[in-house]
């Protein structure tokens, strides 16, 4: 493979920029740049060496170089960053003059896409880089980081490795299928091990909606009748007027969104009609977005009214299932003893203390998307490719509840494998490669 070359830090004046040379002249190269107290190519795997990079007795700055030797290194190639400082000037000339050495300009993703040719990365691995750059709360960076740890990758690895024991079991049957008195693979016992991978691959597939969520903002609806307050607790949750407020009823035709990061996860608010019976076409249309914003939503945010505490949308079938939070709004304008009616939390949106809804959204969001200890999946690729895995092995289960000849449970056996394999990249194309590495920033 060429050398190539690329900023790594985004683009624009810093303190400091990193330039990222990669291949097997990266050393070499940058050492006829470097001007320091001993030459790179004699440096230690791992180390730092301060000097000058100049040409043609032009001084062009002064850098740290650091220098990685391969495999150990992300790309699992040599490796050198250059730390230089951040003028545009300054990065740019010693871009060209690594250029002109020799280097190539490095693609969107290429340092990544060698890191996963070179066998440091599997393909979720390397997706999952892409996710901690992009990561803006605690809660997607901590799902990026345990992908990246290898955390789907681990256990794919153990279901491919148990489907690989099905399949072997299978073939080896087919073999012999001459010897009747031979009996490699015992019915029951793959039934078993096939309903195992079944629960297993739906327990993935069903984490796709935190997973989502996360990435997405948990979509939070707050409904309620008309006049309760819903669009001052939108404001006062966001803080700010995103919605019109209005002592007329129906003021709210349509449904406003907001996001807000609430102890590192994002959510995403939205404030919708008022649901009440009416004659206006208008109207209607809105309460009727209300109700598909609360089939969507994960959390509902029933406002209830405490100068009129009567909640008349607890039946409502949008509503079964779902985690909701009901609130007492205006609980100012009530005594004390009234904050109590069937609410979980009483407060004043008007007054914006809603710091106790705050509270109770992370603590419903924490029960919802616990994902310390389990493995989520976020990301779209993944969860098309576990769902093919997920219908092959049902094809296989029945095809064993129907006694068909293990020829057809062997095809159905490869595709589940085939599919799993193209998550971790066992089983790819360069047009999935390109696709997924072309969605990178250059110097990564």
């Amino acid at each position: 493979m060429s050398t190539i070359c690329a900023i790594s830090t985004p683009y624009g004046s810093g303190g400091i920029a990193v330039i990222r040379v990669s291949g097997t002249n990266a050393i070499a190269l940058t050492d006829s740049l470097f001007h320091g107290c001993k030459s790179l190519l004699s440096a230690q795997a791992n180390t730092i060496h301060y000097g000058t990079i100049a040409r043609d007795n032009e001084v062009l700055d002064e850098v740290l170089v650091s220098v990685f030797r391969a495999p150990h290194s992300f790309t699992g190639e040599d490796v050198v960053e250059i730390a230089c400082h951040g003028s545009l000037y300054i990065q740019q000339t010693l871009l060209q003059w690594l250029i002109d050495a020799g280097c190539e300009m490095a693609h969107a993703g290429e340092f990544t896409q060698r890191a996963f040719l070179n066998g440091r990365l599997d393909l979720a691995e390397a997706e999952a880089v892409a996710d901690l750059i992009a990561a803006q709360t605690k809660a997607e960076k901590d799902l990026a980081i345990n992908q990246l740890r290898g955390g789907i990758s681990q256990e794919l690895a153990t279901l491919r490795a148990r489907l690989l024991e099905f399949t072997s079991l299978v073939e080896l049957e087919l073999d012999f299928a001459d010897h009747e008195e031979l009996e490699f693979a015992d019915r029951h016992q793959l039934t078993s091990l096939a309903q195992e991978i079944d629960a297993k691959l739906t327990t993935l597939t069903g984490s796709f909606r935190a997973g989502n969520a996360i990435k997405q903002g948990i979509p939070v609806a707050i409904i309620g009748a008309t006049n309760v307050g819903k669009s001052t607790l939108l404001n006062a949750l966001v803080g700010e007027e995103r919605a019109i407020v209005s002592d007329v009823q129906g003021t709210t035709r349509d449904t406003i969104e907001d996001t807000l990061v609430l102890g590192g996860i994002l959510f995403r608010f939205i404030d919708t009609a008022g649901i009440r019976t009416t004659a206006d076409k208008i109207e209607s249309l809105g309460i009727e977005r209300s109700l598909q914003a609360a089939r969507k939503a994960l959390i509902i945010i029933n406002v209830i009214d405490a100068t009129d505490p009567h909640d008349t949308l607890s039946d409502l079938p949008e509503l079964k299932g779902k985690t909701i939070i009901r609130v007492l709004n205006k609980a100012d304008l009530v005594n004390a003893q009234c904050a109590v009616h069937n609410a979980q939390l009483a407060l004043s949106a008007k007054s914006g203390d809603v710091e106790p809804l705050k509270q109770a959204l992370i603590a419903e969001a924490g029960k919802l998307f616990d994902t310390r200890n389990a493995v989520t999946v976020s990301n779209a690729r993944h969860y098309e490719a576990l769902v093919r895995a997920l219908d092959a092995i049902r094809c296989v289960e029945q095809g064993l509840q129907e006694q068909l000849s293990g020829e057809f449970l062997s095809m159905d056996l490869q595709d589940c494998l085939t599919a799993l394999g193209e998550i971790t990249g066992q089983i790819t194309s360069q047009e999935v490669l390109h696709n997924i590495f072309s969605k990178f920033c250059i110097g990564k």
